[in-house]
């Protein structure tokens, strides 16, 4: 595929065929506490289980399992503050692959760690004053790697949508059918994924992004009418979420698929996180649990609604992990 041609819903079952023996089919849990708290049915999609603890592997091998056998020799180049780090870094040792990754100097220990023991080189660079686009499209340019972008690229999404064909097909098998689905969103490409499959598979479906607070550029952009750049300086810990504006790509896909988007708090994300722990007994990172702290804030209707929510992402360092179990101990 290429920029110019559009994500349908028959690449999503053809990367789902890539993905088949790599990746993991994640469960679609229900728990009764989370059921009975919100006088609803809510099913999660664990992709916190997924290989290297995020969705991100599935788009991550999608795209470079396509490259031919020259682009493979020449290596990959990709940035990102550690999902999509670890996702290139693991996909890259399963196919033979070299890896150099550009992640910021305070990526999530866990994460860094992650892309490092797949074998990857690891550039680092300063946040505030380098641009990580910049470095690697350097790096790219003088190897002759390719470059393998977070969320931007119709493989990727594509990948990412896999989350959307095993949701609806498990959602059927458990003999349901969603009224509400809330996804996480950072640069748009996993909703961009999902929202392609279930507007095939499941078209009455209400679908809604989740944006941490201070980077709601979607938001903004749907009520825009085009895409919003947001100055993106305020403080969050949903690092995978950190997007300053919509996808060139994404946004058309969400623009046209989306219901709408809402917004967490980190207070809501970290209760979110400690209640995951505690009564779902998944561990969630940051960005990985704004879909849950929606529902629990009820920041849509959910009472007496079928609602499915991805659980995108569990690399949360150990630390700030207690911190959040300390910090909401009910």
């Amino acid at each position: 595929m290429t920029n110019s041609v559009p994500v349908i819903f028959d690449e999503i079952h053809a990367a789902a065929a890539r993905l088949r023996d790599v990746a993991v089919r994640t469960p679609l849990l229900n728990s009764p506490a989370l059921d009975a708290r919100l006088d609803a049915r809510i099913f999660v999609k664990a992709e916190n289980l997924q290989r290297i603890g995020a969705f991100k592997f599935r788009g991550a091998y999608n795209f470079l399992s396509r490259l031919s056998a020259a682009k493979r020799e020449r290596g990959v180049v990709a940035y990102s503050s550690g999902n999509h780090a670890q996702g290139v870094a693991y996909a890259a040792r399963l196919l033979g692959i070299a890896a150099t990754i550009v992640m910021p100097e305070d990526a999530p220990t866990v994460k860094l760690e992650g892309a490092r023991r797949w074998g990857a080189a690891i550039r680092p660079y300063d946040r505030k004053t380098e641009s990580r686009e910049a470095i690697a499209q350097e790096l790219a340019s003088a190897t002759g790697a390719t470059l393998v972008r977070p969320f931007d690229d119709p493989d990727i999404i594509v990948g990412q949508g896999t989350v959307g064909l095993e949701l609806a097909e498990q959602l059927e098998e458990a003999g349901q059918d969603a009224d509400l689905l809330l996804v996480p969103c950072g640069g748009g490409g996993l909703l961009a994924g999902v929202s392609t499959a279930m507007r095939e598979l499941s078209p009455r479906t209400r679908i809604f992004g989740v944006e941490p607070e201070n980077y709601d550029d979607h938001r903004r952009s749907l009520k825009a009418g085009r895409r919003v750049r947001i100055k993106g300086a305020g403080f969050t810990r949903c690092d995978a979420l950190a997007a300053t504006i919509p996808g060139e790509i994404t946004w058309p896909i969400n623009q046209r698929n989306v219901n709408g988007f809402v917004m967490v708090s980190e207070a809501e994300v970290g209760m979110a996180i400690s209640f995951a722990a505690r009564h779902l007994k998944l561990v969630l990172e940051p960005g990985g649990a704004v879909a849950l702290a929606a529902i629990l804030r009820e920041k849509l209707p959910v009472r007496g609604k079928t609602v499915a929510i991805v659980a995108s992402g569990g690399n949360i360092d150990s630390e700030l992990f207690q911190e959040y179990l300390s910090g909401h101990p009910q």
